[in-house]
């Protein structure tokens, strides 16, 4: 016992020493609620890794009734293979939307803005259940503790929605003070998992029993055997919403080199091409994605290849998956019990915190909505540290909502999380294509246009495999649920609602959302190009409806709304080789002219924001 106690104290001294910290220079040099590395690493990635502990569940869930279990590498050499690929990719965008906005910035530039705005309504719901899965995948870990996995719905539901107000009240405190904790926690799931690992070799070389078959197998055909493999392996593809994560939150992100990339360019320089690719907030936001190449298809082997030795799944002994593994390779160390209990605990802090990841994304892209016309402008509000606290707010009112609809069934919500990151995906990977045959020549135009084309087939054919591979699962109502929100996205922007002139997107976007430089104008080009597309699409709408109505005899005058202001050229409205220069919508606005005199003095305090 003093063994485990010991090792735990040295492992928290150590994950808590190396977690980050907000200094109040780095808010004066680089802004409030701007983060480095560690910080992103984090905060944008601690949804991908705490996929560790329901992914492989998922998987092994669809494989082992059907005595399949022992074919589980092939959906892991999927999974590896995918996000390798998708990975690649979106380190790619990163040096070409530097500024944030991932697939929904890649749309409005490269292919429609139509295509953009499902993009951004289909990212909302994905993050909405990103928080709804990862809270309610800690509550299996919660109750895997007194062997409660099977408990009634309404205790499942109280503890999820008890998680996300956790992370929710974190999140409003600011980027600076999460990222801590959740740094802190994920050193701590590191170290614990080497050490879990260690325990699981040793009781295989102990010749550990594995848990006796308490279920009948069923023989599926072979085309029943294909089918459930396609299950296993998009149930372990859930958690690749991190890239899109990461690229959106790249505006969030310090724009300077961290330690290693400054000592390279210093005593490496005949690396200079390695030290440049990972330069930057760019470089900062590879970094964090590297890590995705291959942490996915390495931890799913790893839990997959101990729950066929062990014959443990969800469930089993009223445990999840890796509880049972846990409740094994830590019962090999002296004291191990103390680390199962810290082990499970701290999965539980760690999946609440993984809505961090999507109440960040959820703050990334709720602003740019409303500048565009899809949310009202309400929803906008920045605190001094830099939170977006309403749209925060709100996401955490609907994946409640959820969780109790769901009854607090973590396999409920599963069939809805991950499938939309992949139409997203497909849509960066056309993006790219099109950027790379824009701008490049020879040999890097043709492989380059045919990998991002690929990853985008990839991507499109994981997107109808998620949908077929959960259809009995209700993946079916994915596409019912995706073409009404669709639909209702469209409704919104041409409604009053959605009109936005230059001066409400200046305001909103300079003033509201307090977002200047590269990203403030990349903003305003999206908004004036989406109002340009909200006229066509309106005066498209209003046509068929009149035509509609005459047919029996009712005729009445269309309202027209003025033309709106053109957007014009994404580089010249970016001017990233004059980023002093003042914003394209400048010119729209009223500047009153001086008066004798000069201005007159403030004589009360100026408001704050509201």
């Amino acid at each position: 016992m003093f063994f485990s106690i010991a090792l735990l104290i040295v492992i928290v001294v150590i994950s808590f020493r190396l977690s980050p910290r907000e200094r109040e220079t780095d808010a004066h040099v680089h802004g409030a609620g701007q983060i480095g590395l560690l910080a992103a690493l984090a905060l944008f990635g601690v949804d991908y890794f705490t996929s560790y502990f329901y992914a492989t569940g998922e998987m092994m869930s669809a494989l082992h009734p059907y005595g399949l279990q022992k074919y589980a590498f092939i959906a892991v050499v999927v999974i590896a293979f995918a996000n390798i690929v998708f990975g690649a990719l979106y380190m790619y965008s990163l040096g070409i939307f530097n500024e944030g906005g991932g697939s929904y910035t890649a749309a409005m530039r490269y292919l429609a803005p139509g295509l953009s705005l499902v993009v951004a309504v289909v990212l909302i719901q994905d993050y909405i259940f990103t928080i709804v899965v990862s809270t309610l995948s800690g509550v299996d870990q919660l109750l895997s503790i007194t062997n409660s996995y099977n408990a009634v719905w309404i205790i499942r539901f109280a503890l999820g929605a008890g998680m996300a107000g956790i992370t929710w009240w974190l999140t409003i405190r600011g980027r600076g003070e999460s990222s801590r904790v959740v740094f802190s926690l994920l050193g701590i799931f590191g170290f614990l998992t080497i050490v879990l690992a260690i325990g699981l070799f040793i009781a295989k070389g102990r010749g550990v029993a594995p848990a006796p078959f308490t279920e009948q197998a069923i023989t599926p055909s072979f085309w029943q055997a294909a089918y459930h493999m396609l299950t296993a392996s998009m149930k372990g593809l859930v958690a690749l919403s991190g890239l899109e994560a990461m690229s959106n939150g790249i505006q969030f992100v310090i724009h300077e080199d961290f330690a290693l990339v400054k000592w390279g360019k210093k005593h490496m320089k005949k690396l200079n091409g390695l030290w440049n690719f990972y330069s930057g907030k760019s470089g900062i936001g590879r970094m964090v994605q590297t890590s995705f190449l291959f942490y996915g298809g390495f931890t799913t082997a790893f839990l997959a290849y101990f729950a066929f030795h062990f014959n443990v799944f969800d469930g089993t002994l009223g445990r999840s998956l890796v509880g049972n593994l846990a409740y094994i390779g830590f019962g090999q160390i002296p004291g191990g019990t103390i680390l199962y209990w810290v082990y499970q605990i701290l999965a539980v802090a760690l999946l609440a915190a993984a809505s961090m990841t999507a109440f960040q994304d959820l703050q990334a892209t709720a602003w740019r909505d409303v500048a565009i016309g899809e949310i009202p402008e309400i929803v906008v509000y920045r605190n001094p540290q830099g939170t977006f606290t309403r749209s925060v707010t709100a996401g955490f009112i609907v994946a409640v909502v959820i969780q109790l609809l769901v009854k607090g069934n973590t396999s409920a919500a599963v069939p809805y999380y991950g499938i939309g990151v992949f139409m997203p995906i497909m849509v960066m990977g056309f993006a790219i294509r099109k950027h790379i045959l824009h701008t490049t020549t020879g040999a890097a135009r043709f492989w380059g246009s045919l990998g991002a084309g690929f990853a985008a087939i990839l991507s499109g054919i994981v997107f109808i495999g998620q949908i077929v591979g959960k259809w009995s699962e209700g993946g079916w109502v994915v596409l019912i649920t995706f073409s009404l929100l669709v639909l209702a996205a469209n409704a919104l922007l041409i409604s009053p609602i959605g009109y936005r002139d230059p001066k409400t997107i200046h305001r909103i976007v300079r003033e509201k959302a307090r977002v200047q430089g590269s990203m403030a104008s990349i903003v305003e080009w999206q908004s004036l190009r989406m109002q340009e597309y909200r006229y066509d699409l309106r005066e498209r709408v209003l046509v068929t409806v009149t035509h509609f109505f005459e047919l029996f005899g009712v005729r009445r005058p269309m309202r027209f709304e003025p033309t709106p202001v053109a957007a014009g050229d994404y580089d010249h409205a970016l001017h990233s080789d004059h980023p002093e220069a003042p914003s394209l919508l400048e010119q729209y606005l009223d500047h009153p002219e001086p008066k004798l005199g000069g201005a007159p003095k403030e004589t009360v305090p100026a408001e704050k924001d509201s």
